[in-house]
């Protein structure tokens, strides 16, 4: 039995190709599709989401993308009987393999998106809190001391 596509950090197109098939499709477009596959080797189940896109300010060719998110058997059934959501991005928030242009799968992690954003978030407060500081002009030091208490507050919380 061929090892799980989890324990790999790059897989190459022509290994997923040869080993995940369709179990059952979820939702096709013009542009986009999602199904539910399964690694014929280990068994394993994916919800696949693959899209089109031209890239116009290049050559116009459309370009497909693929991306593969270990699913459990529940999920599996609840996708299939439509009692779970499955859209990307708002449901995909575990690891998940994508491709990309030297033609191999690797692993991406969509939780250090939602950390940079939290965090981003956070810079523009202590931003927004050090403007009106310095709006305000008053730099005593109960002022100076009271504007880093809520920047340490404001740290805090994003912890």
């Amino acid at each position: 039995m061929e090892a799980s596509l989890t324990q790999q950090q790059r897989i190459s197109a022509e290994t997923i190709a040869a080993r995940i098939i369709s179990v059952k499709e979820l939702l096709q477009t013009e542009l986009d599709l999602y199904e539910v596959s399964k690694d014929s080797e280990t068994g394993e189940h994916y919800l696949h989401y693959a899209y089109m896109h031209r890239d116009f300010s290049n050559t116009g060719e459309p370009e497909s993308f693929h991306y593969l998110m270990p699913i459990d058997n529940d999920d599996v059934l609840g996708m299939i009987f439509g009692e779970q959501g499955y859209a990307y991005p708002e449901h995909w928030k575990a690891s998940f393999l994508r491709n990309g242009p030297e033609g191999f799968y690797i692993w991406f992690d969509p939780s250090h998106e939602a950390q940079q954003i939290e965090d981003e978030a956070i810079a523009a407060d202590l931003l927004k809190k050090l403007r009106a500081f310095h709006d305000q002009g008053n730099v005593d030091p109960e002022a100076v001391r009271k504007l880093l208490e809520d920047m340490d507050e404001t740290r805090k919380k994003g912890e």
